[in-house]
């Protein structure tokens, strides 16, 4: 049997990367069940093509160079549980989440 590519399908041969980028345009402003149910798709399915869009995104945002970073730790849940937050303040746009705490090791990470 012999399959062929359509450059215009998303990675889901059942959706278009037209229809992929509408869901996820939308998800940006409303939760992937209000999607799901307005387009009346399965959760997993507008997660899918989210995480599609996603990726694209990152993919033609390149890998970033910043001249000036901005560092802050944000509380994952209530307690002491802390996560660093590497911005590039010209860009003003995050470019890494990580670290177990908010030590030095944890920062060492990025730099790494």
């Amino acid at each position: 049997m012999k399959r062929e590519l359509l450059p215009f399908l998303a990675d889901n041969p059942f959706y278009t990367k037209r229809f992929a980028y509408y869901v996820g345009r939308r998800c940006e402003s409303a939760t992937i069940k209000d999607i799901a149910n307005e387009l009346y798709l399965d959760w997993k399915t507008v997660k899918e093509l989210d995480k599609q869009y996603m990726r694209e995104k990152l993919r033609r945002a390149g890998k970033p160079n910043p001249k000036m970073i901005g560092i802050d730790e944000i509380s994952i849940r209530k307690g002491h549980s802390y996560r660093i937050v590497v911005s590039d303040l010209e860009k003003r746009r995050a470019i890494w989440f990580g670290g177990e705490d908010r030590s030095e090791e944890s920062m060492n990470l990025f730099f790494d």
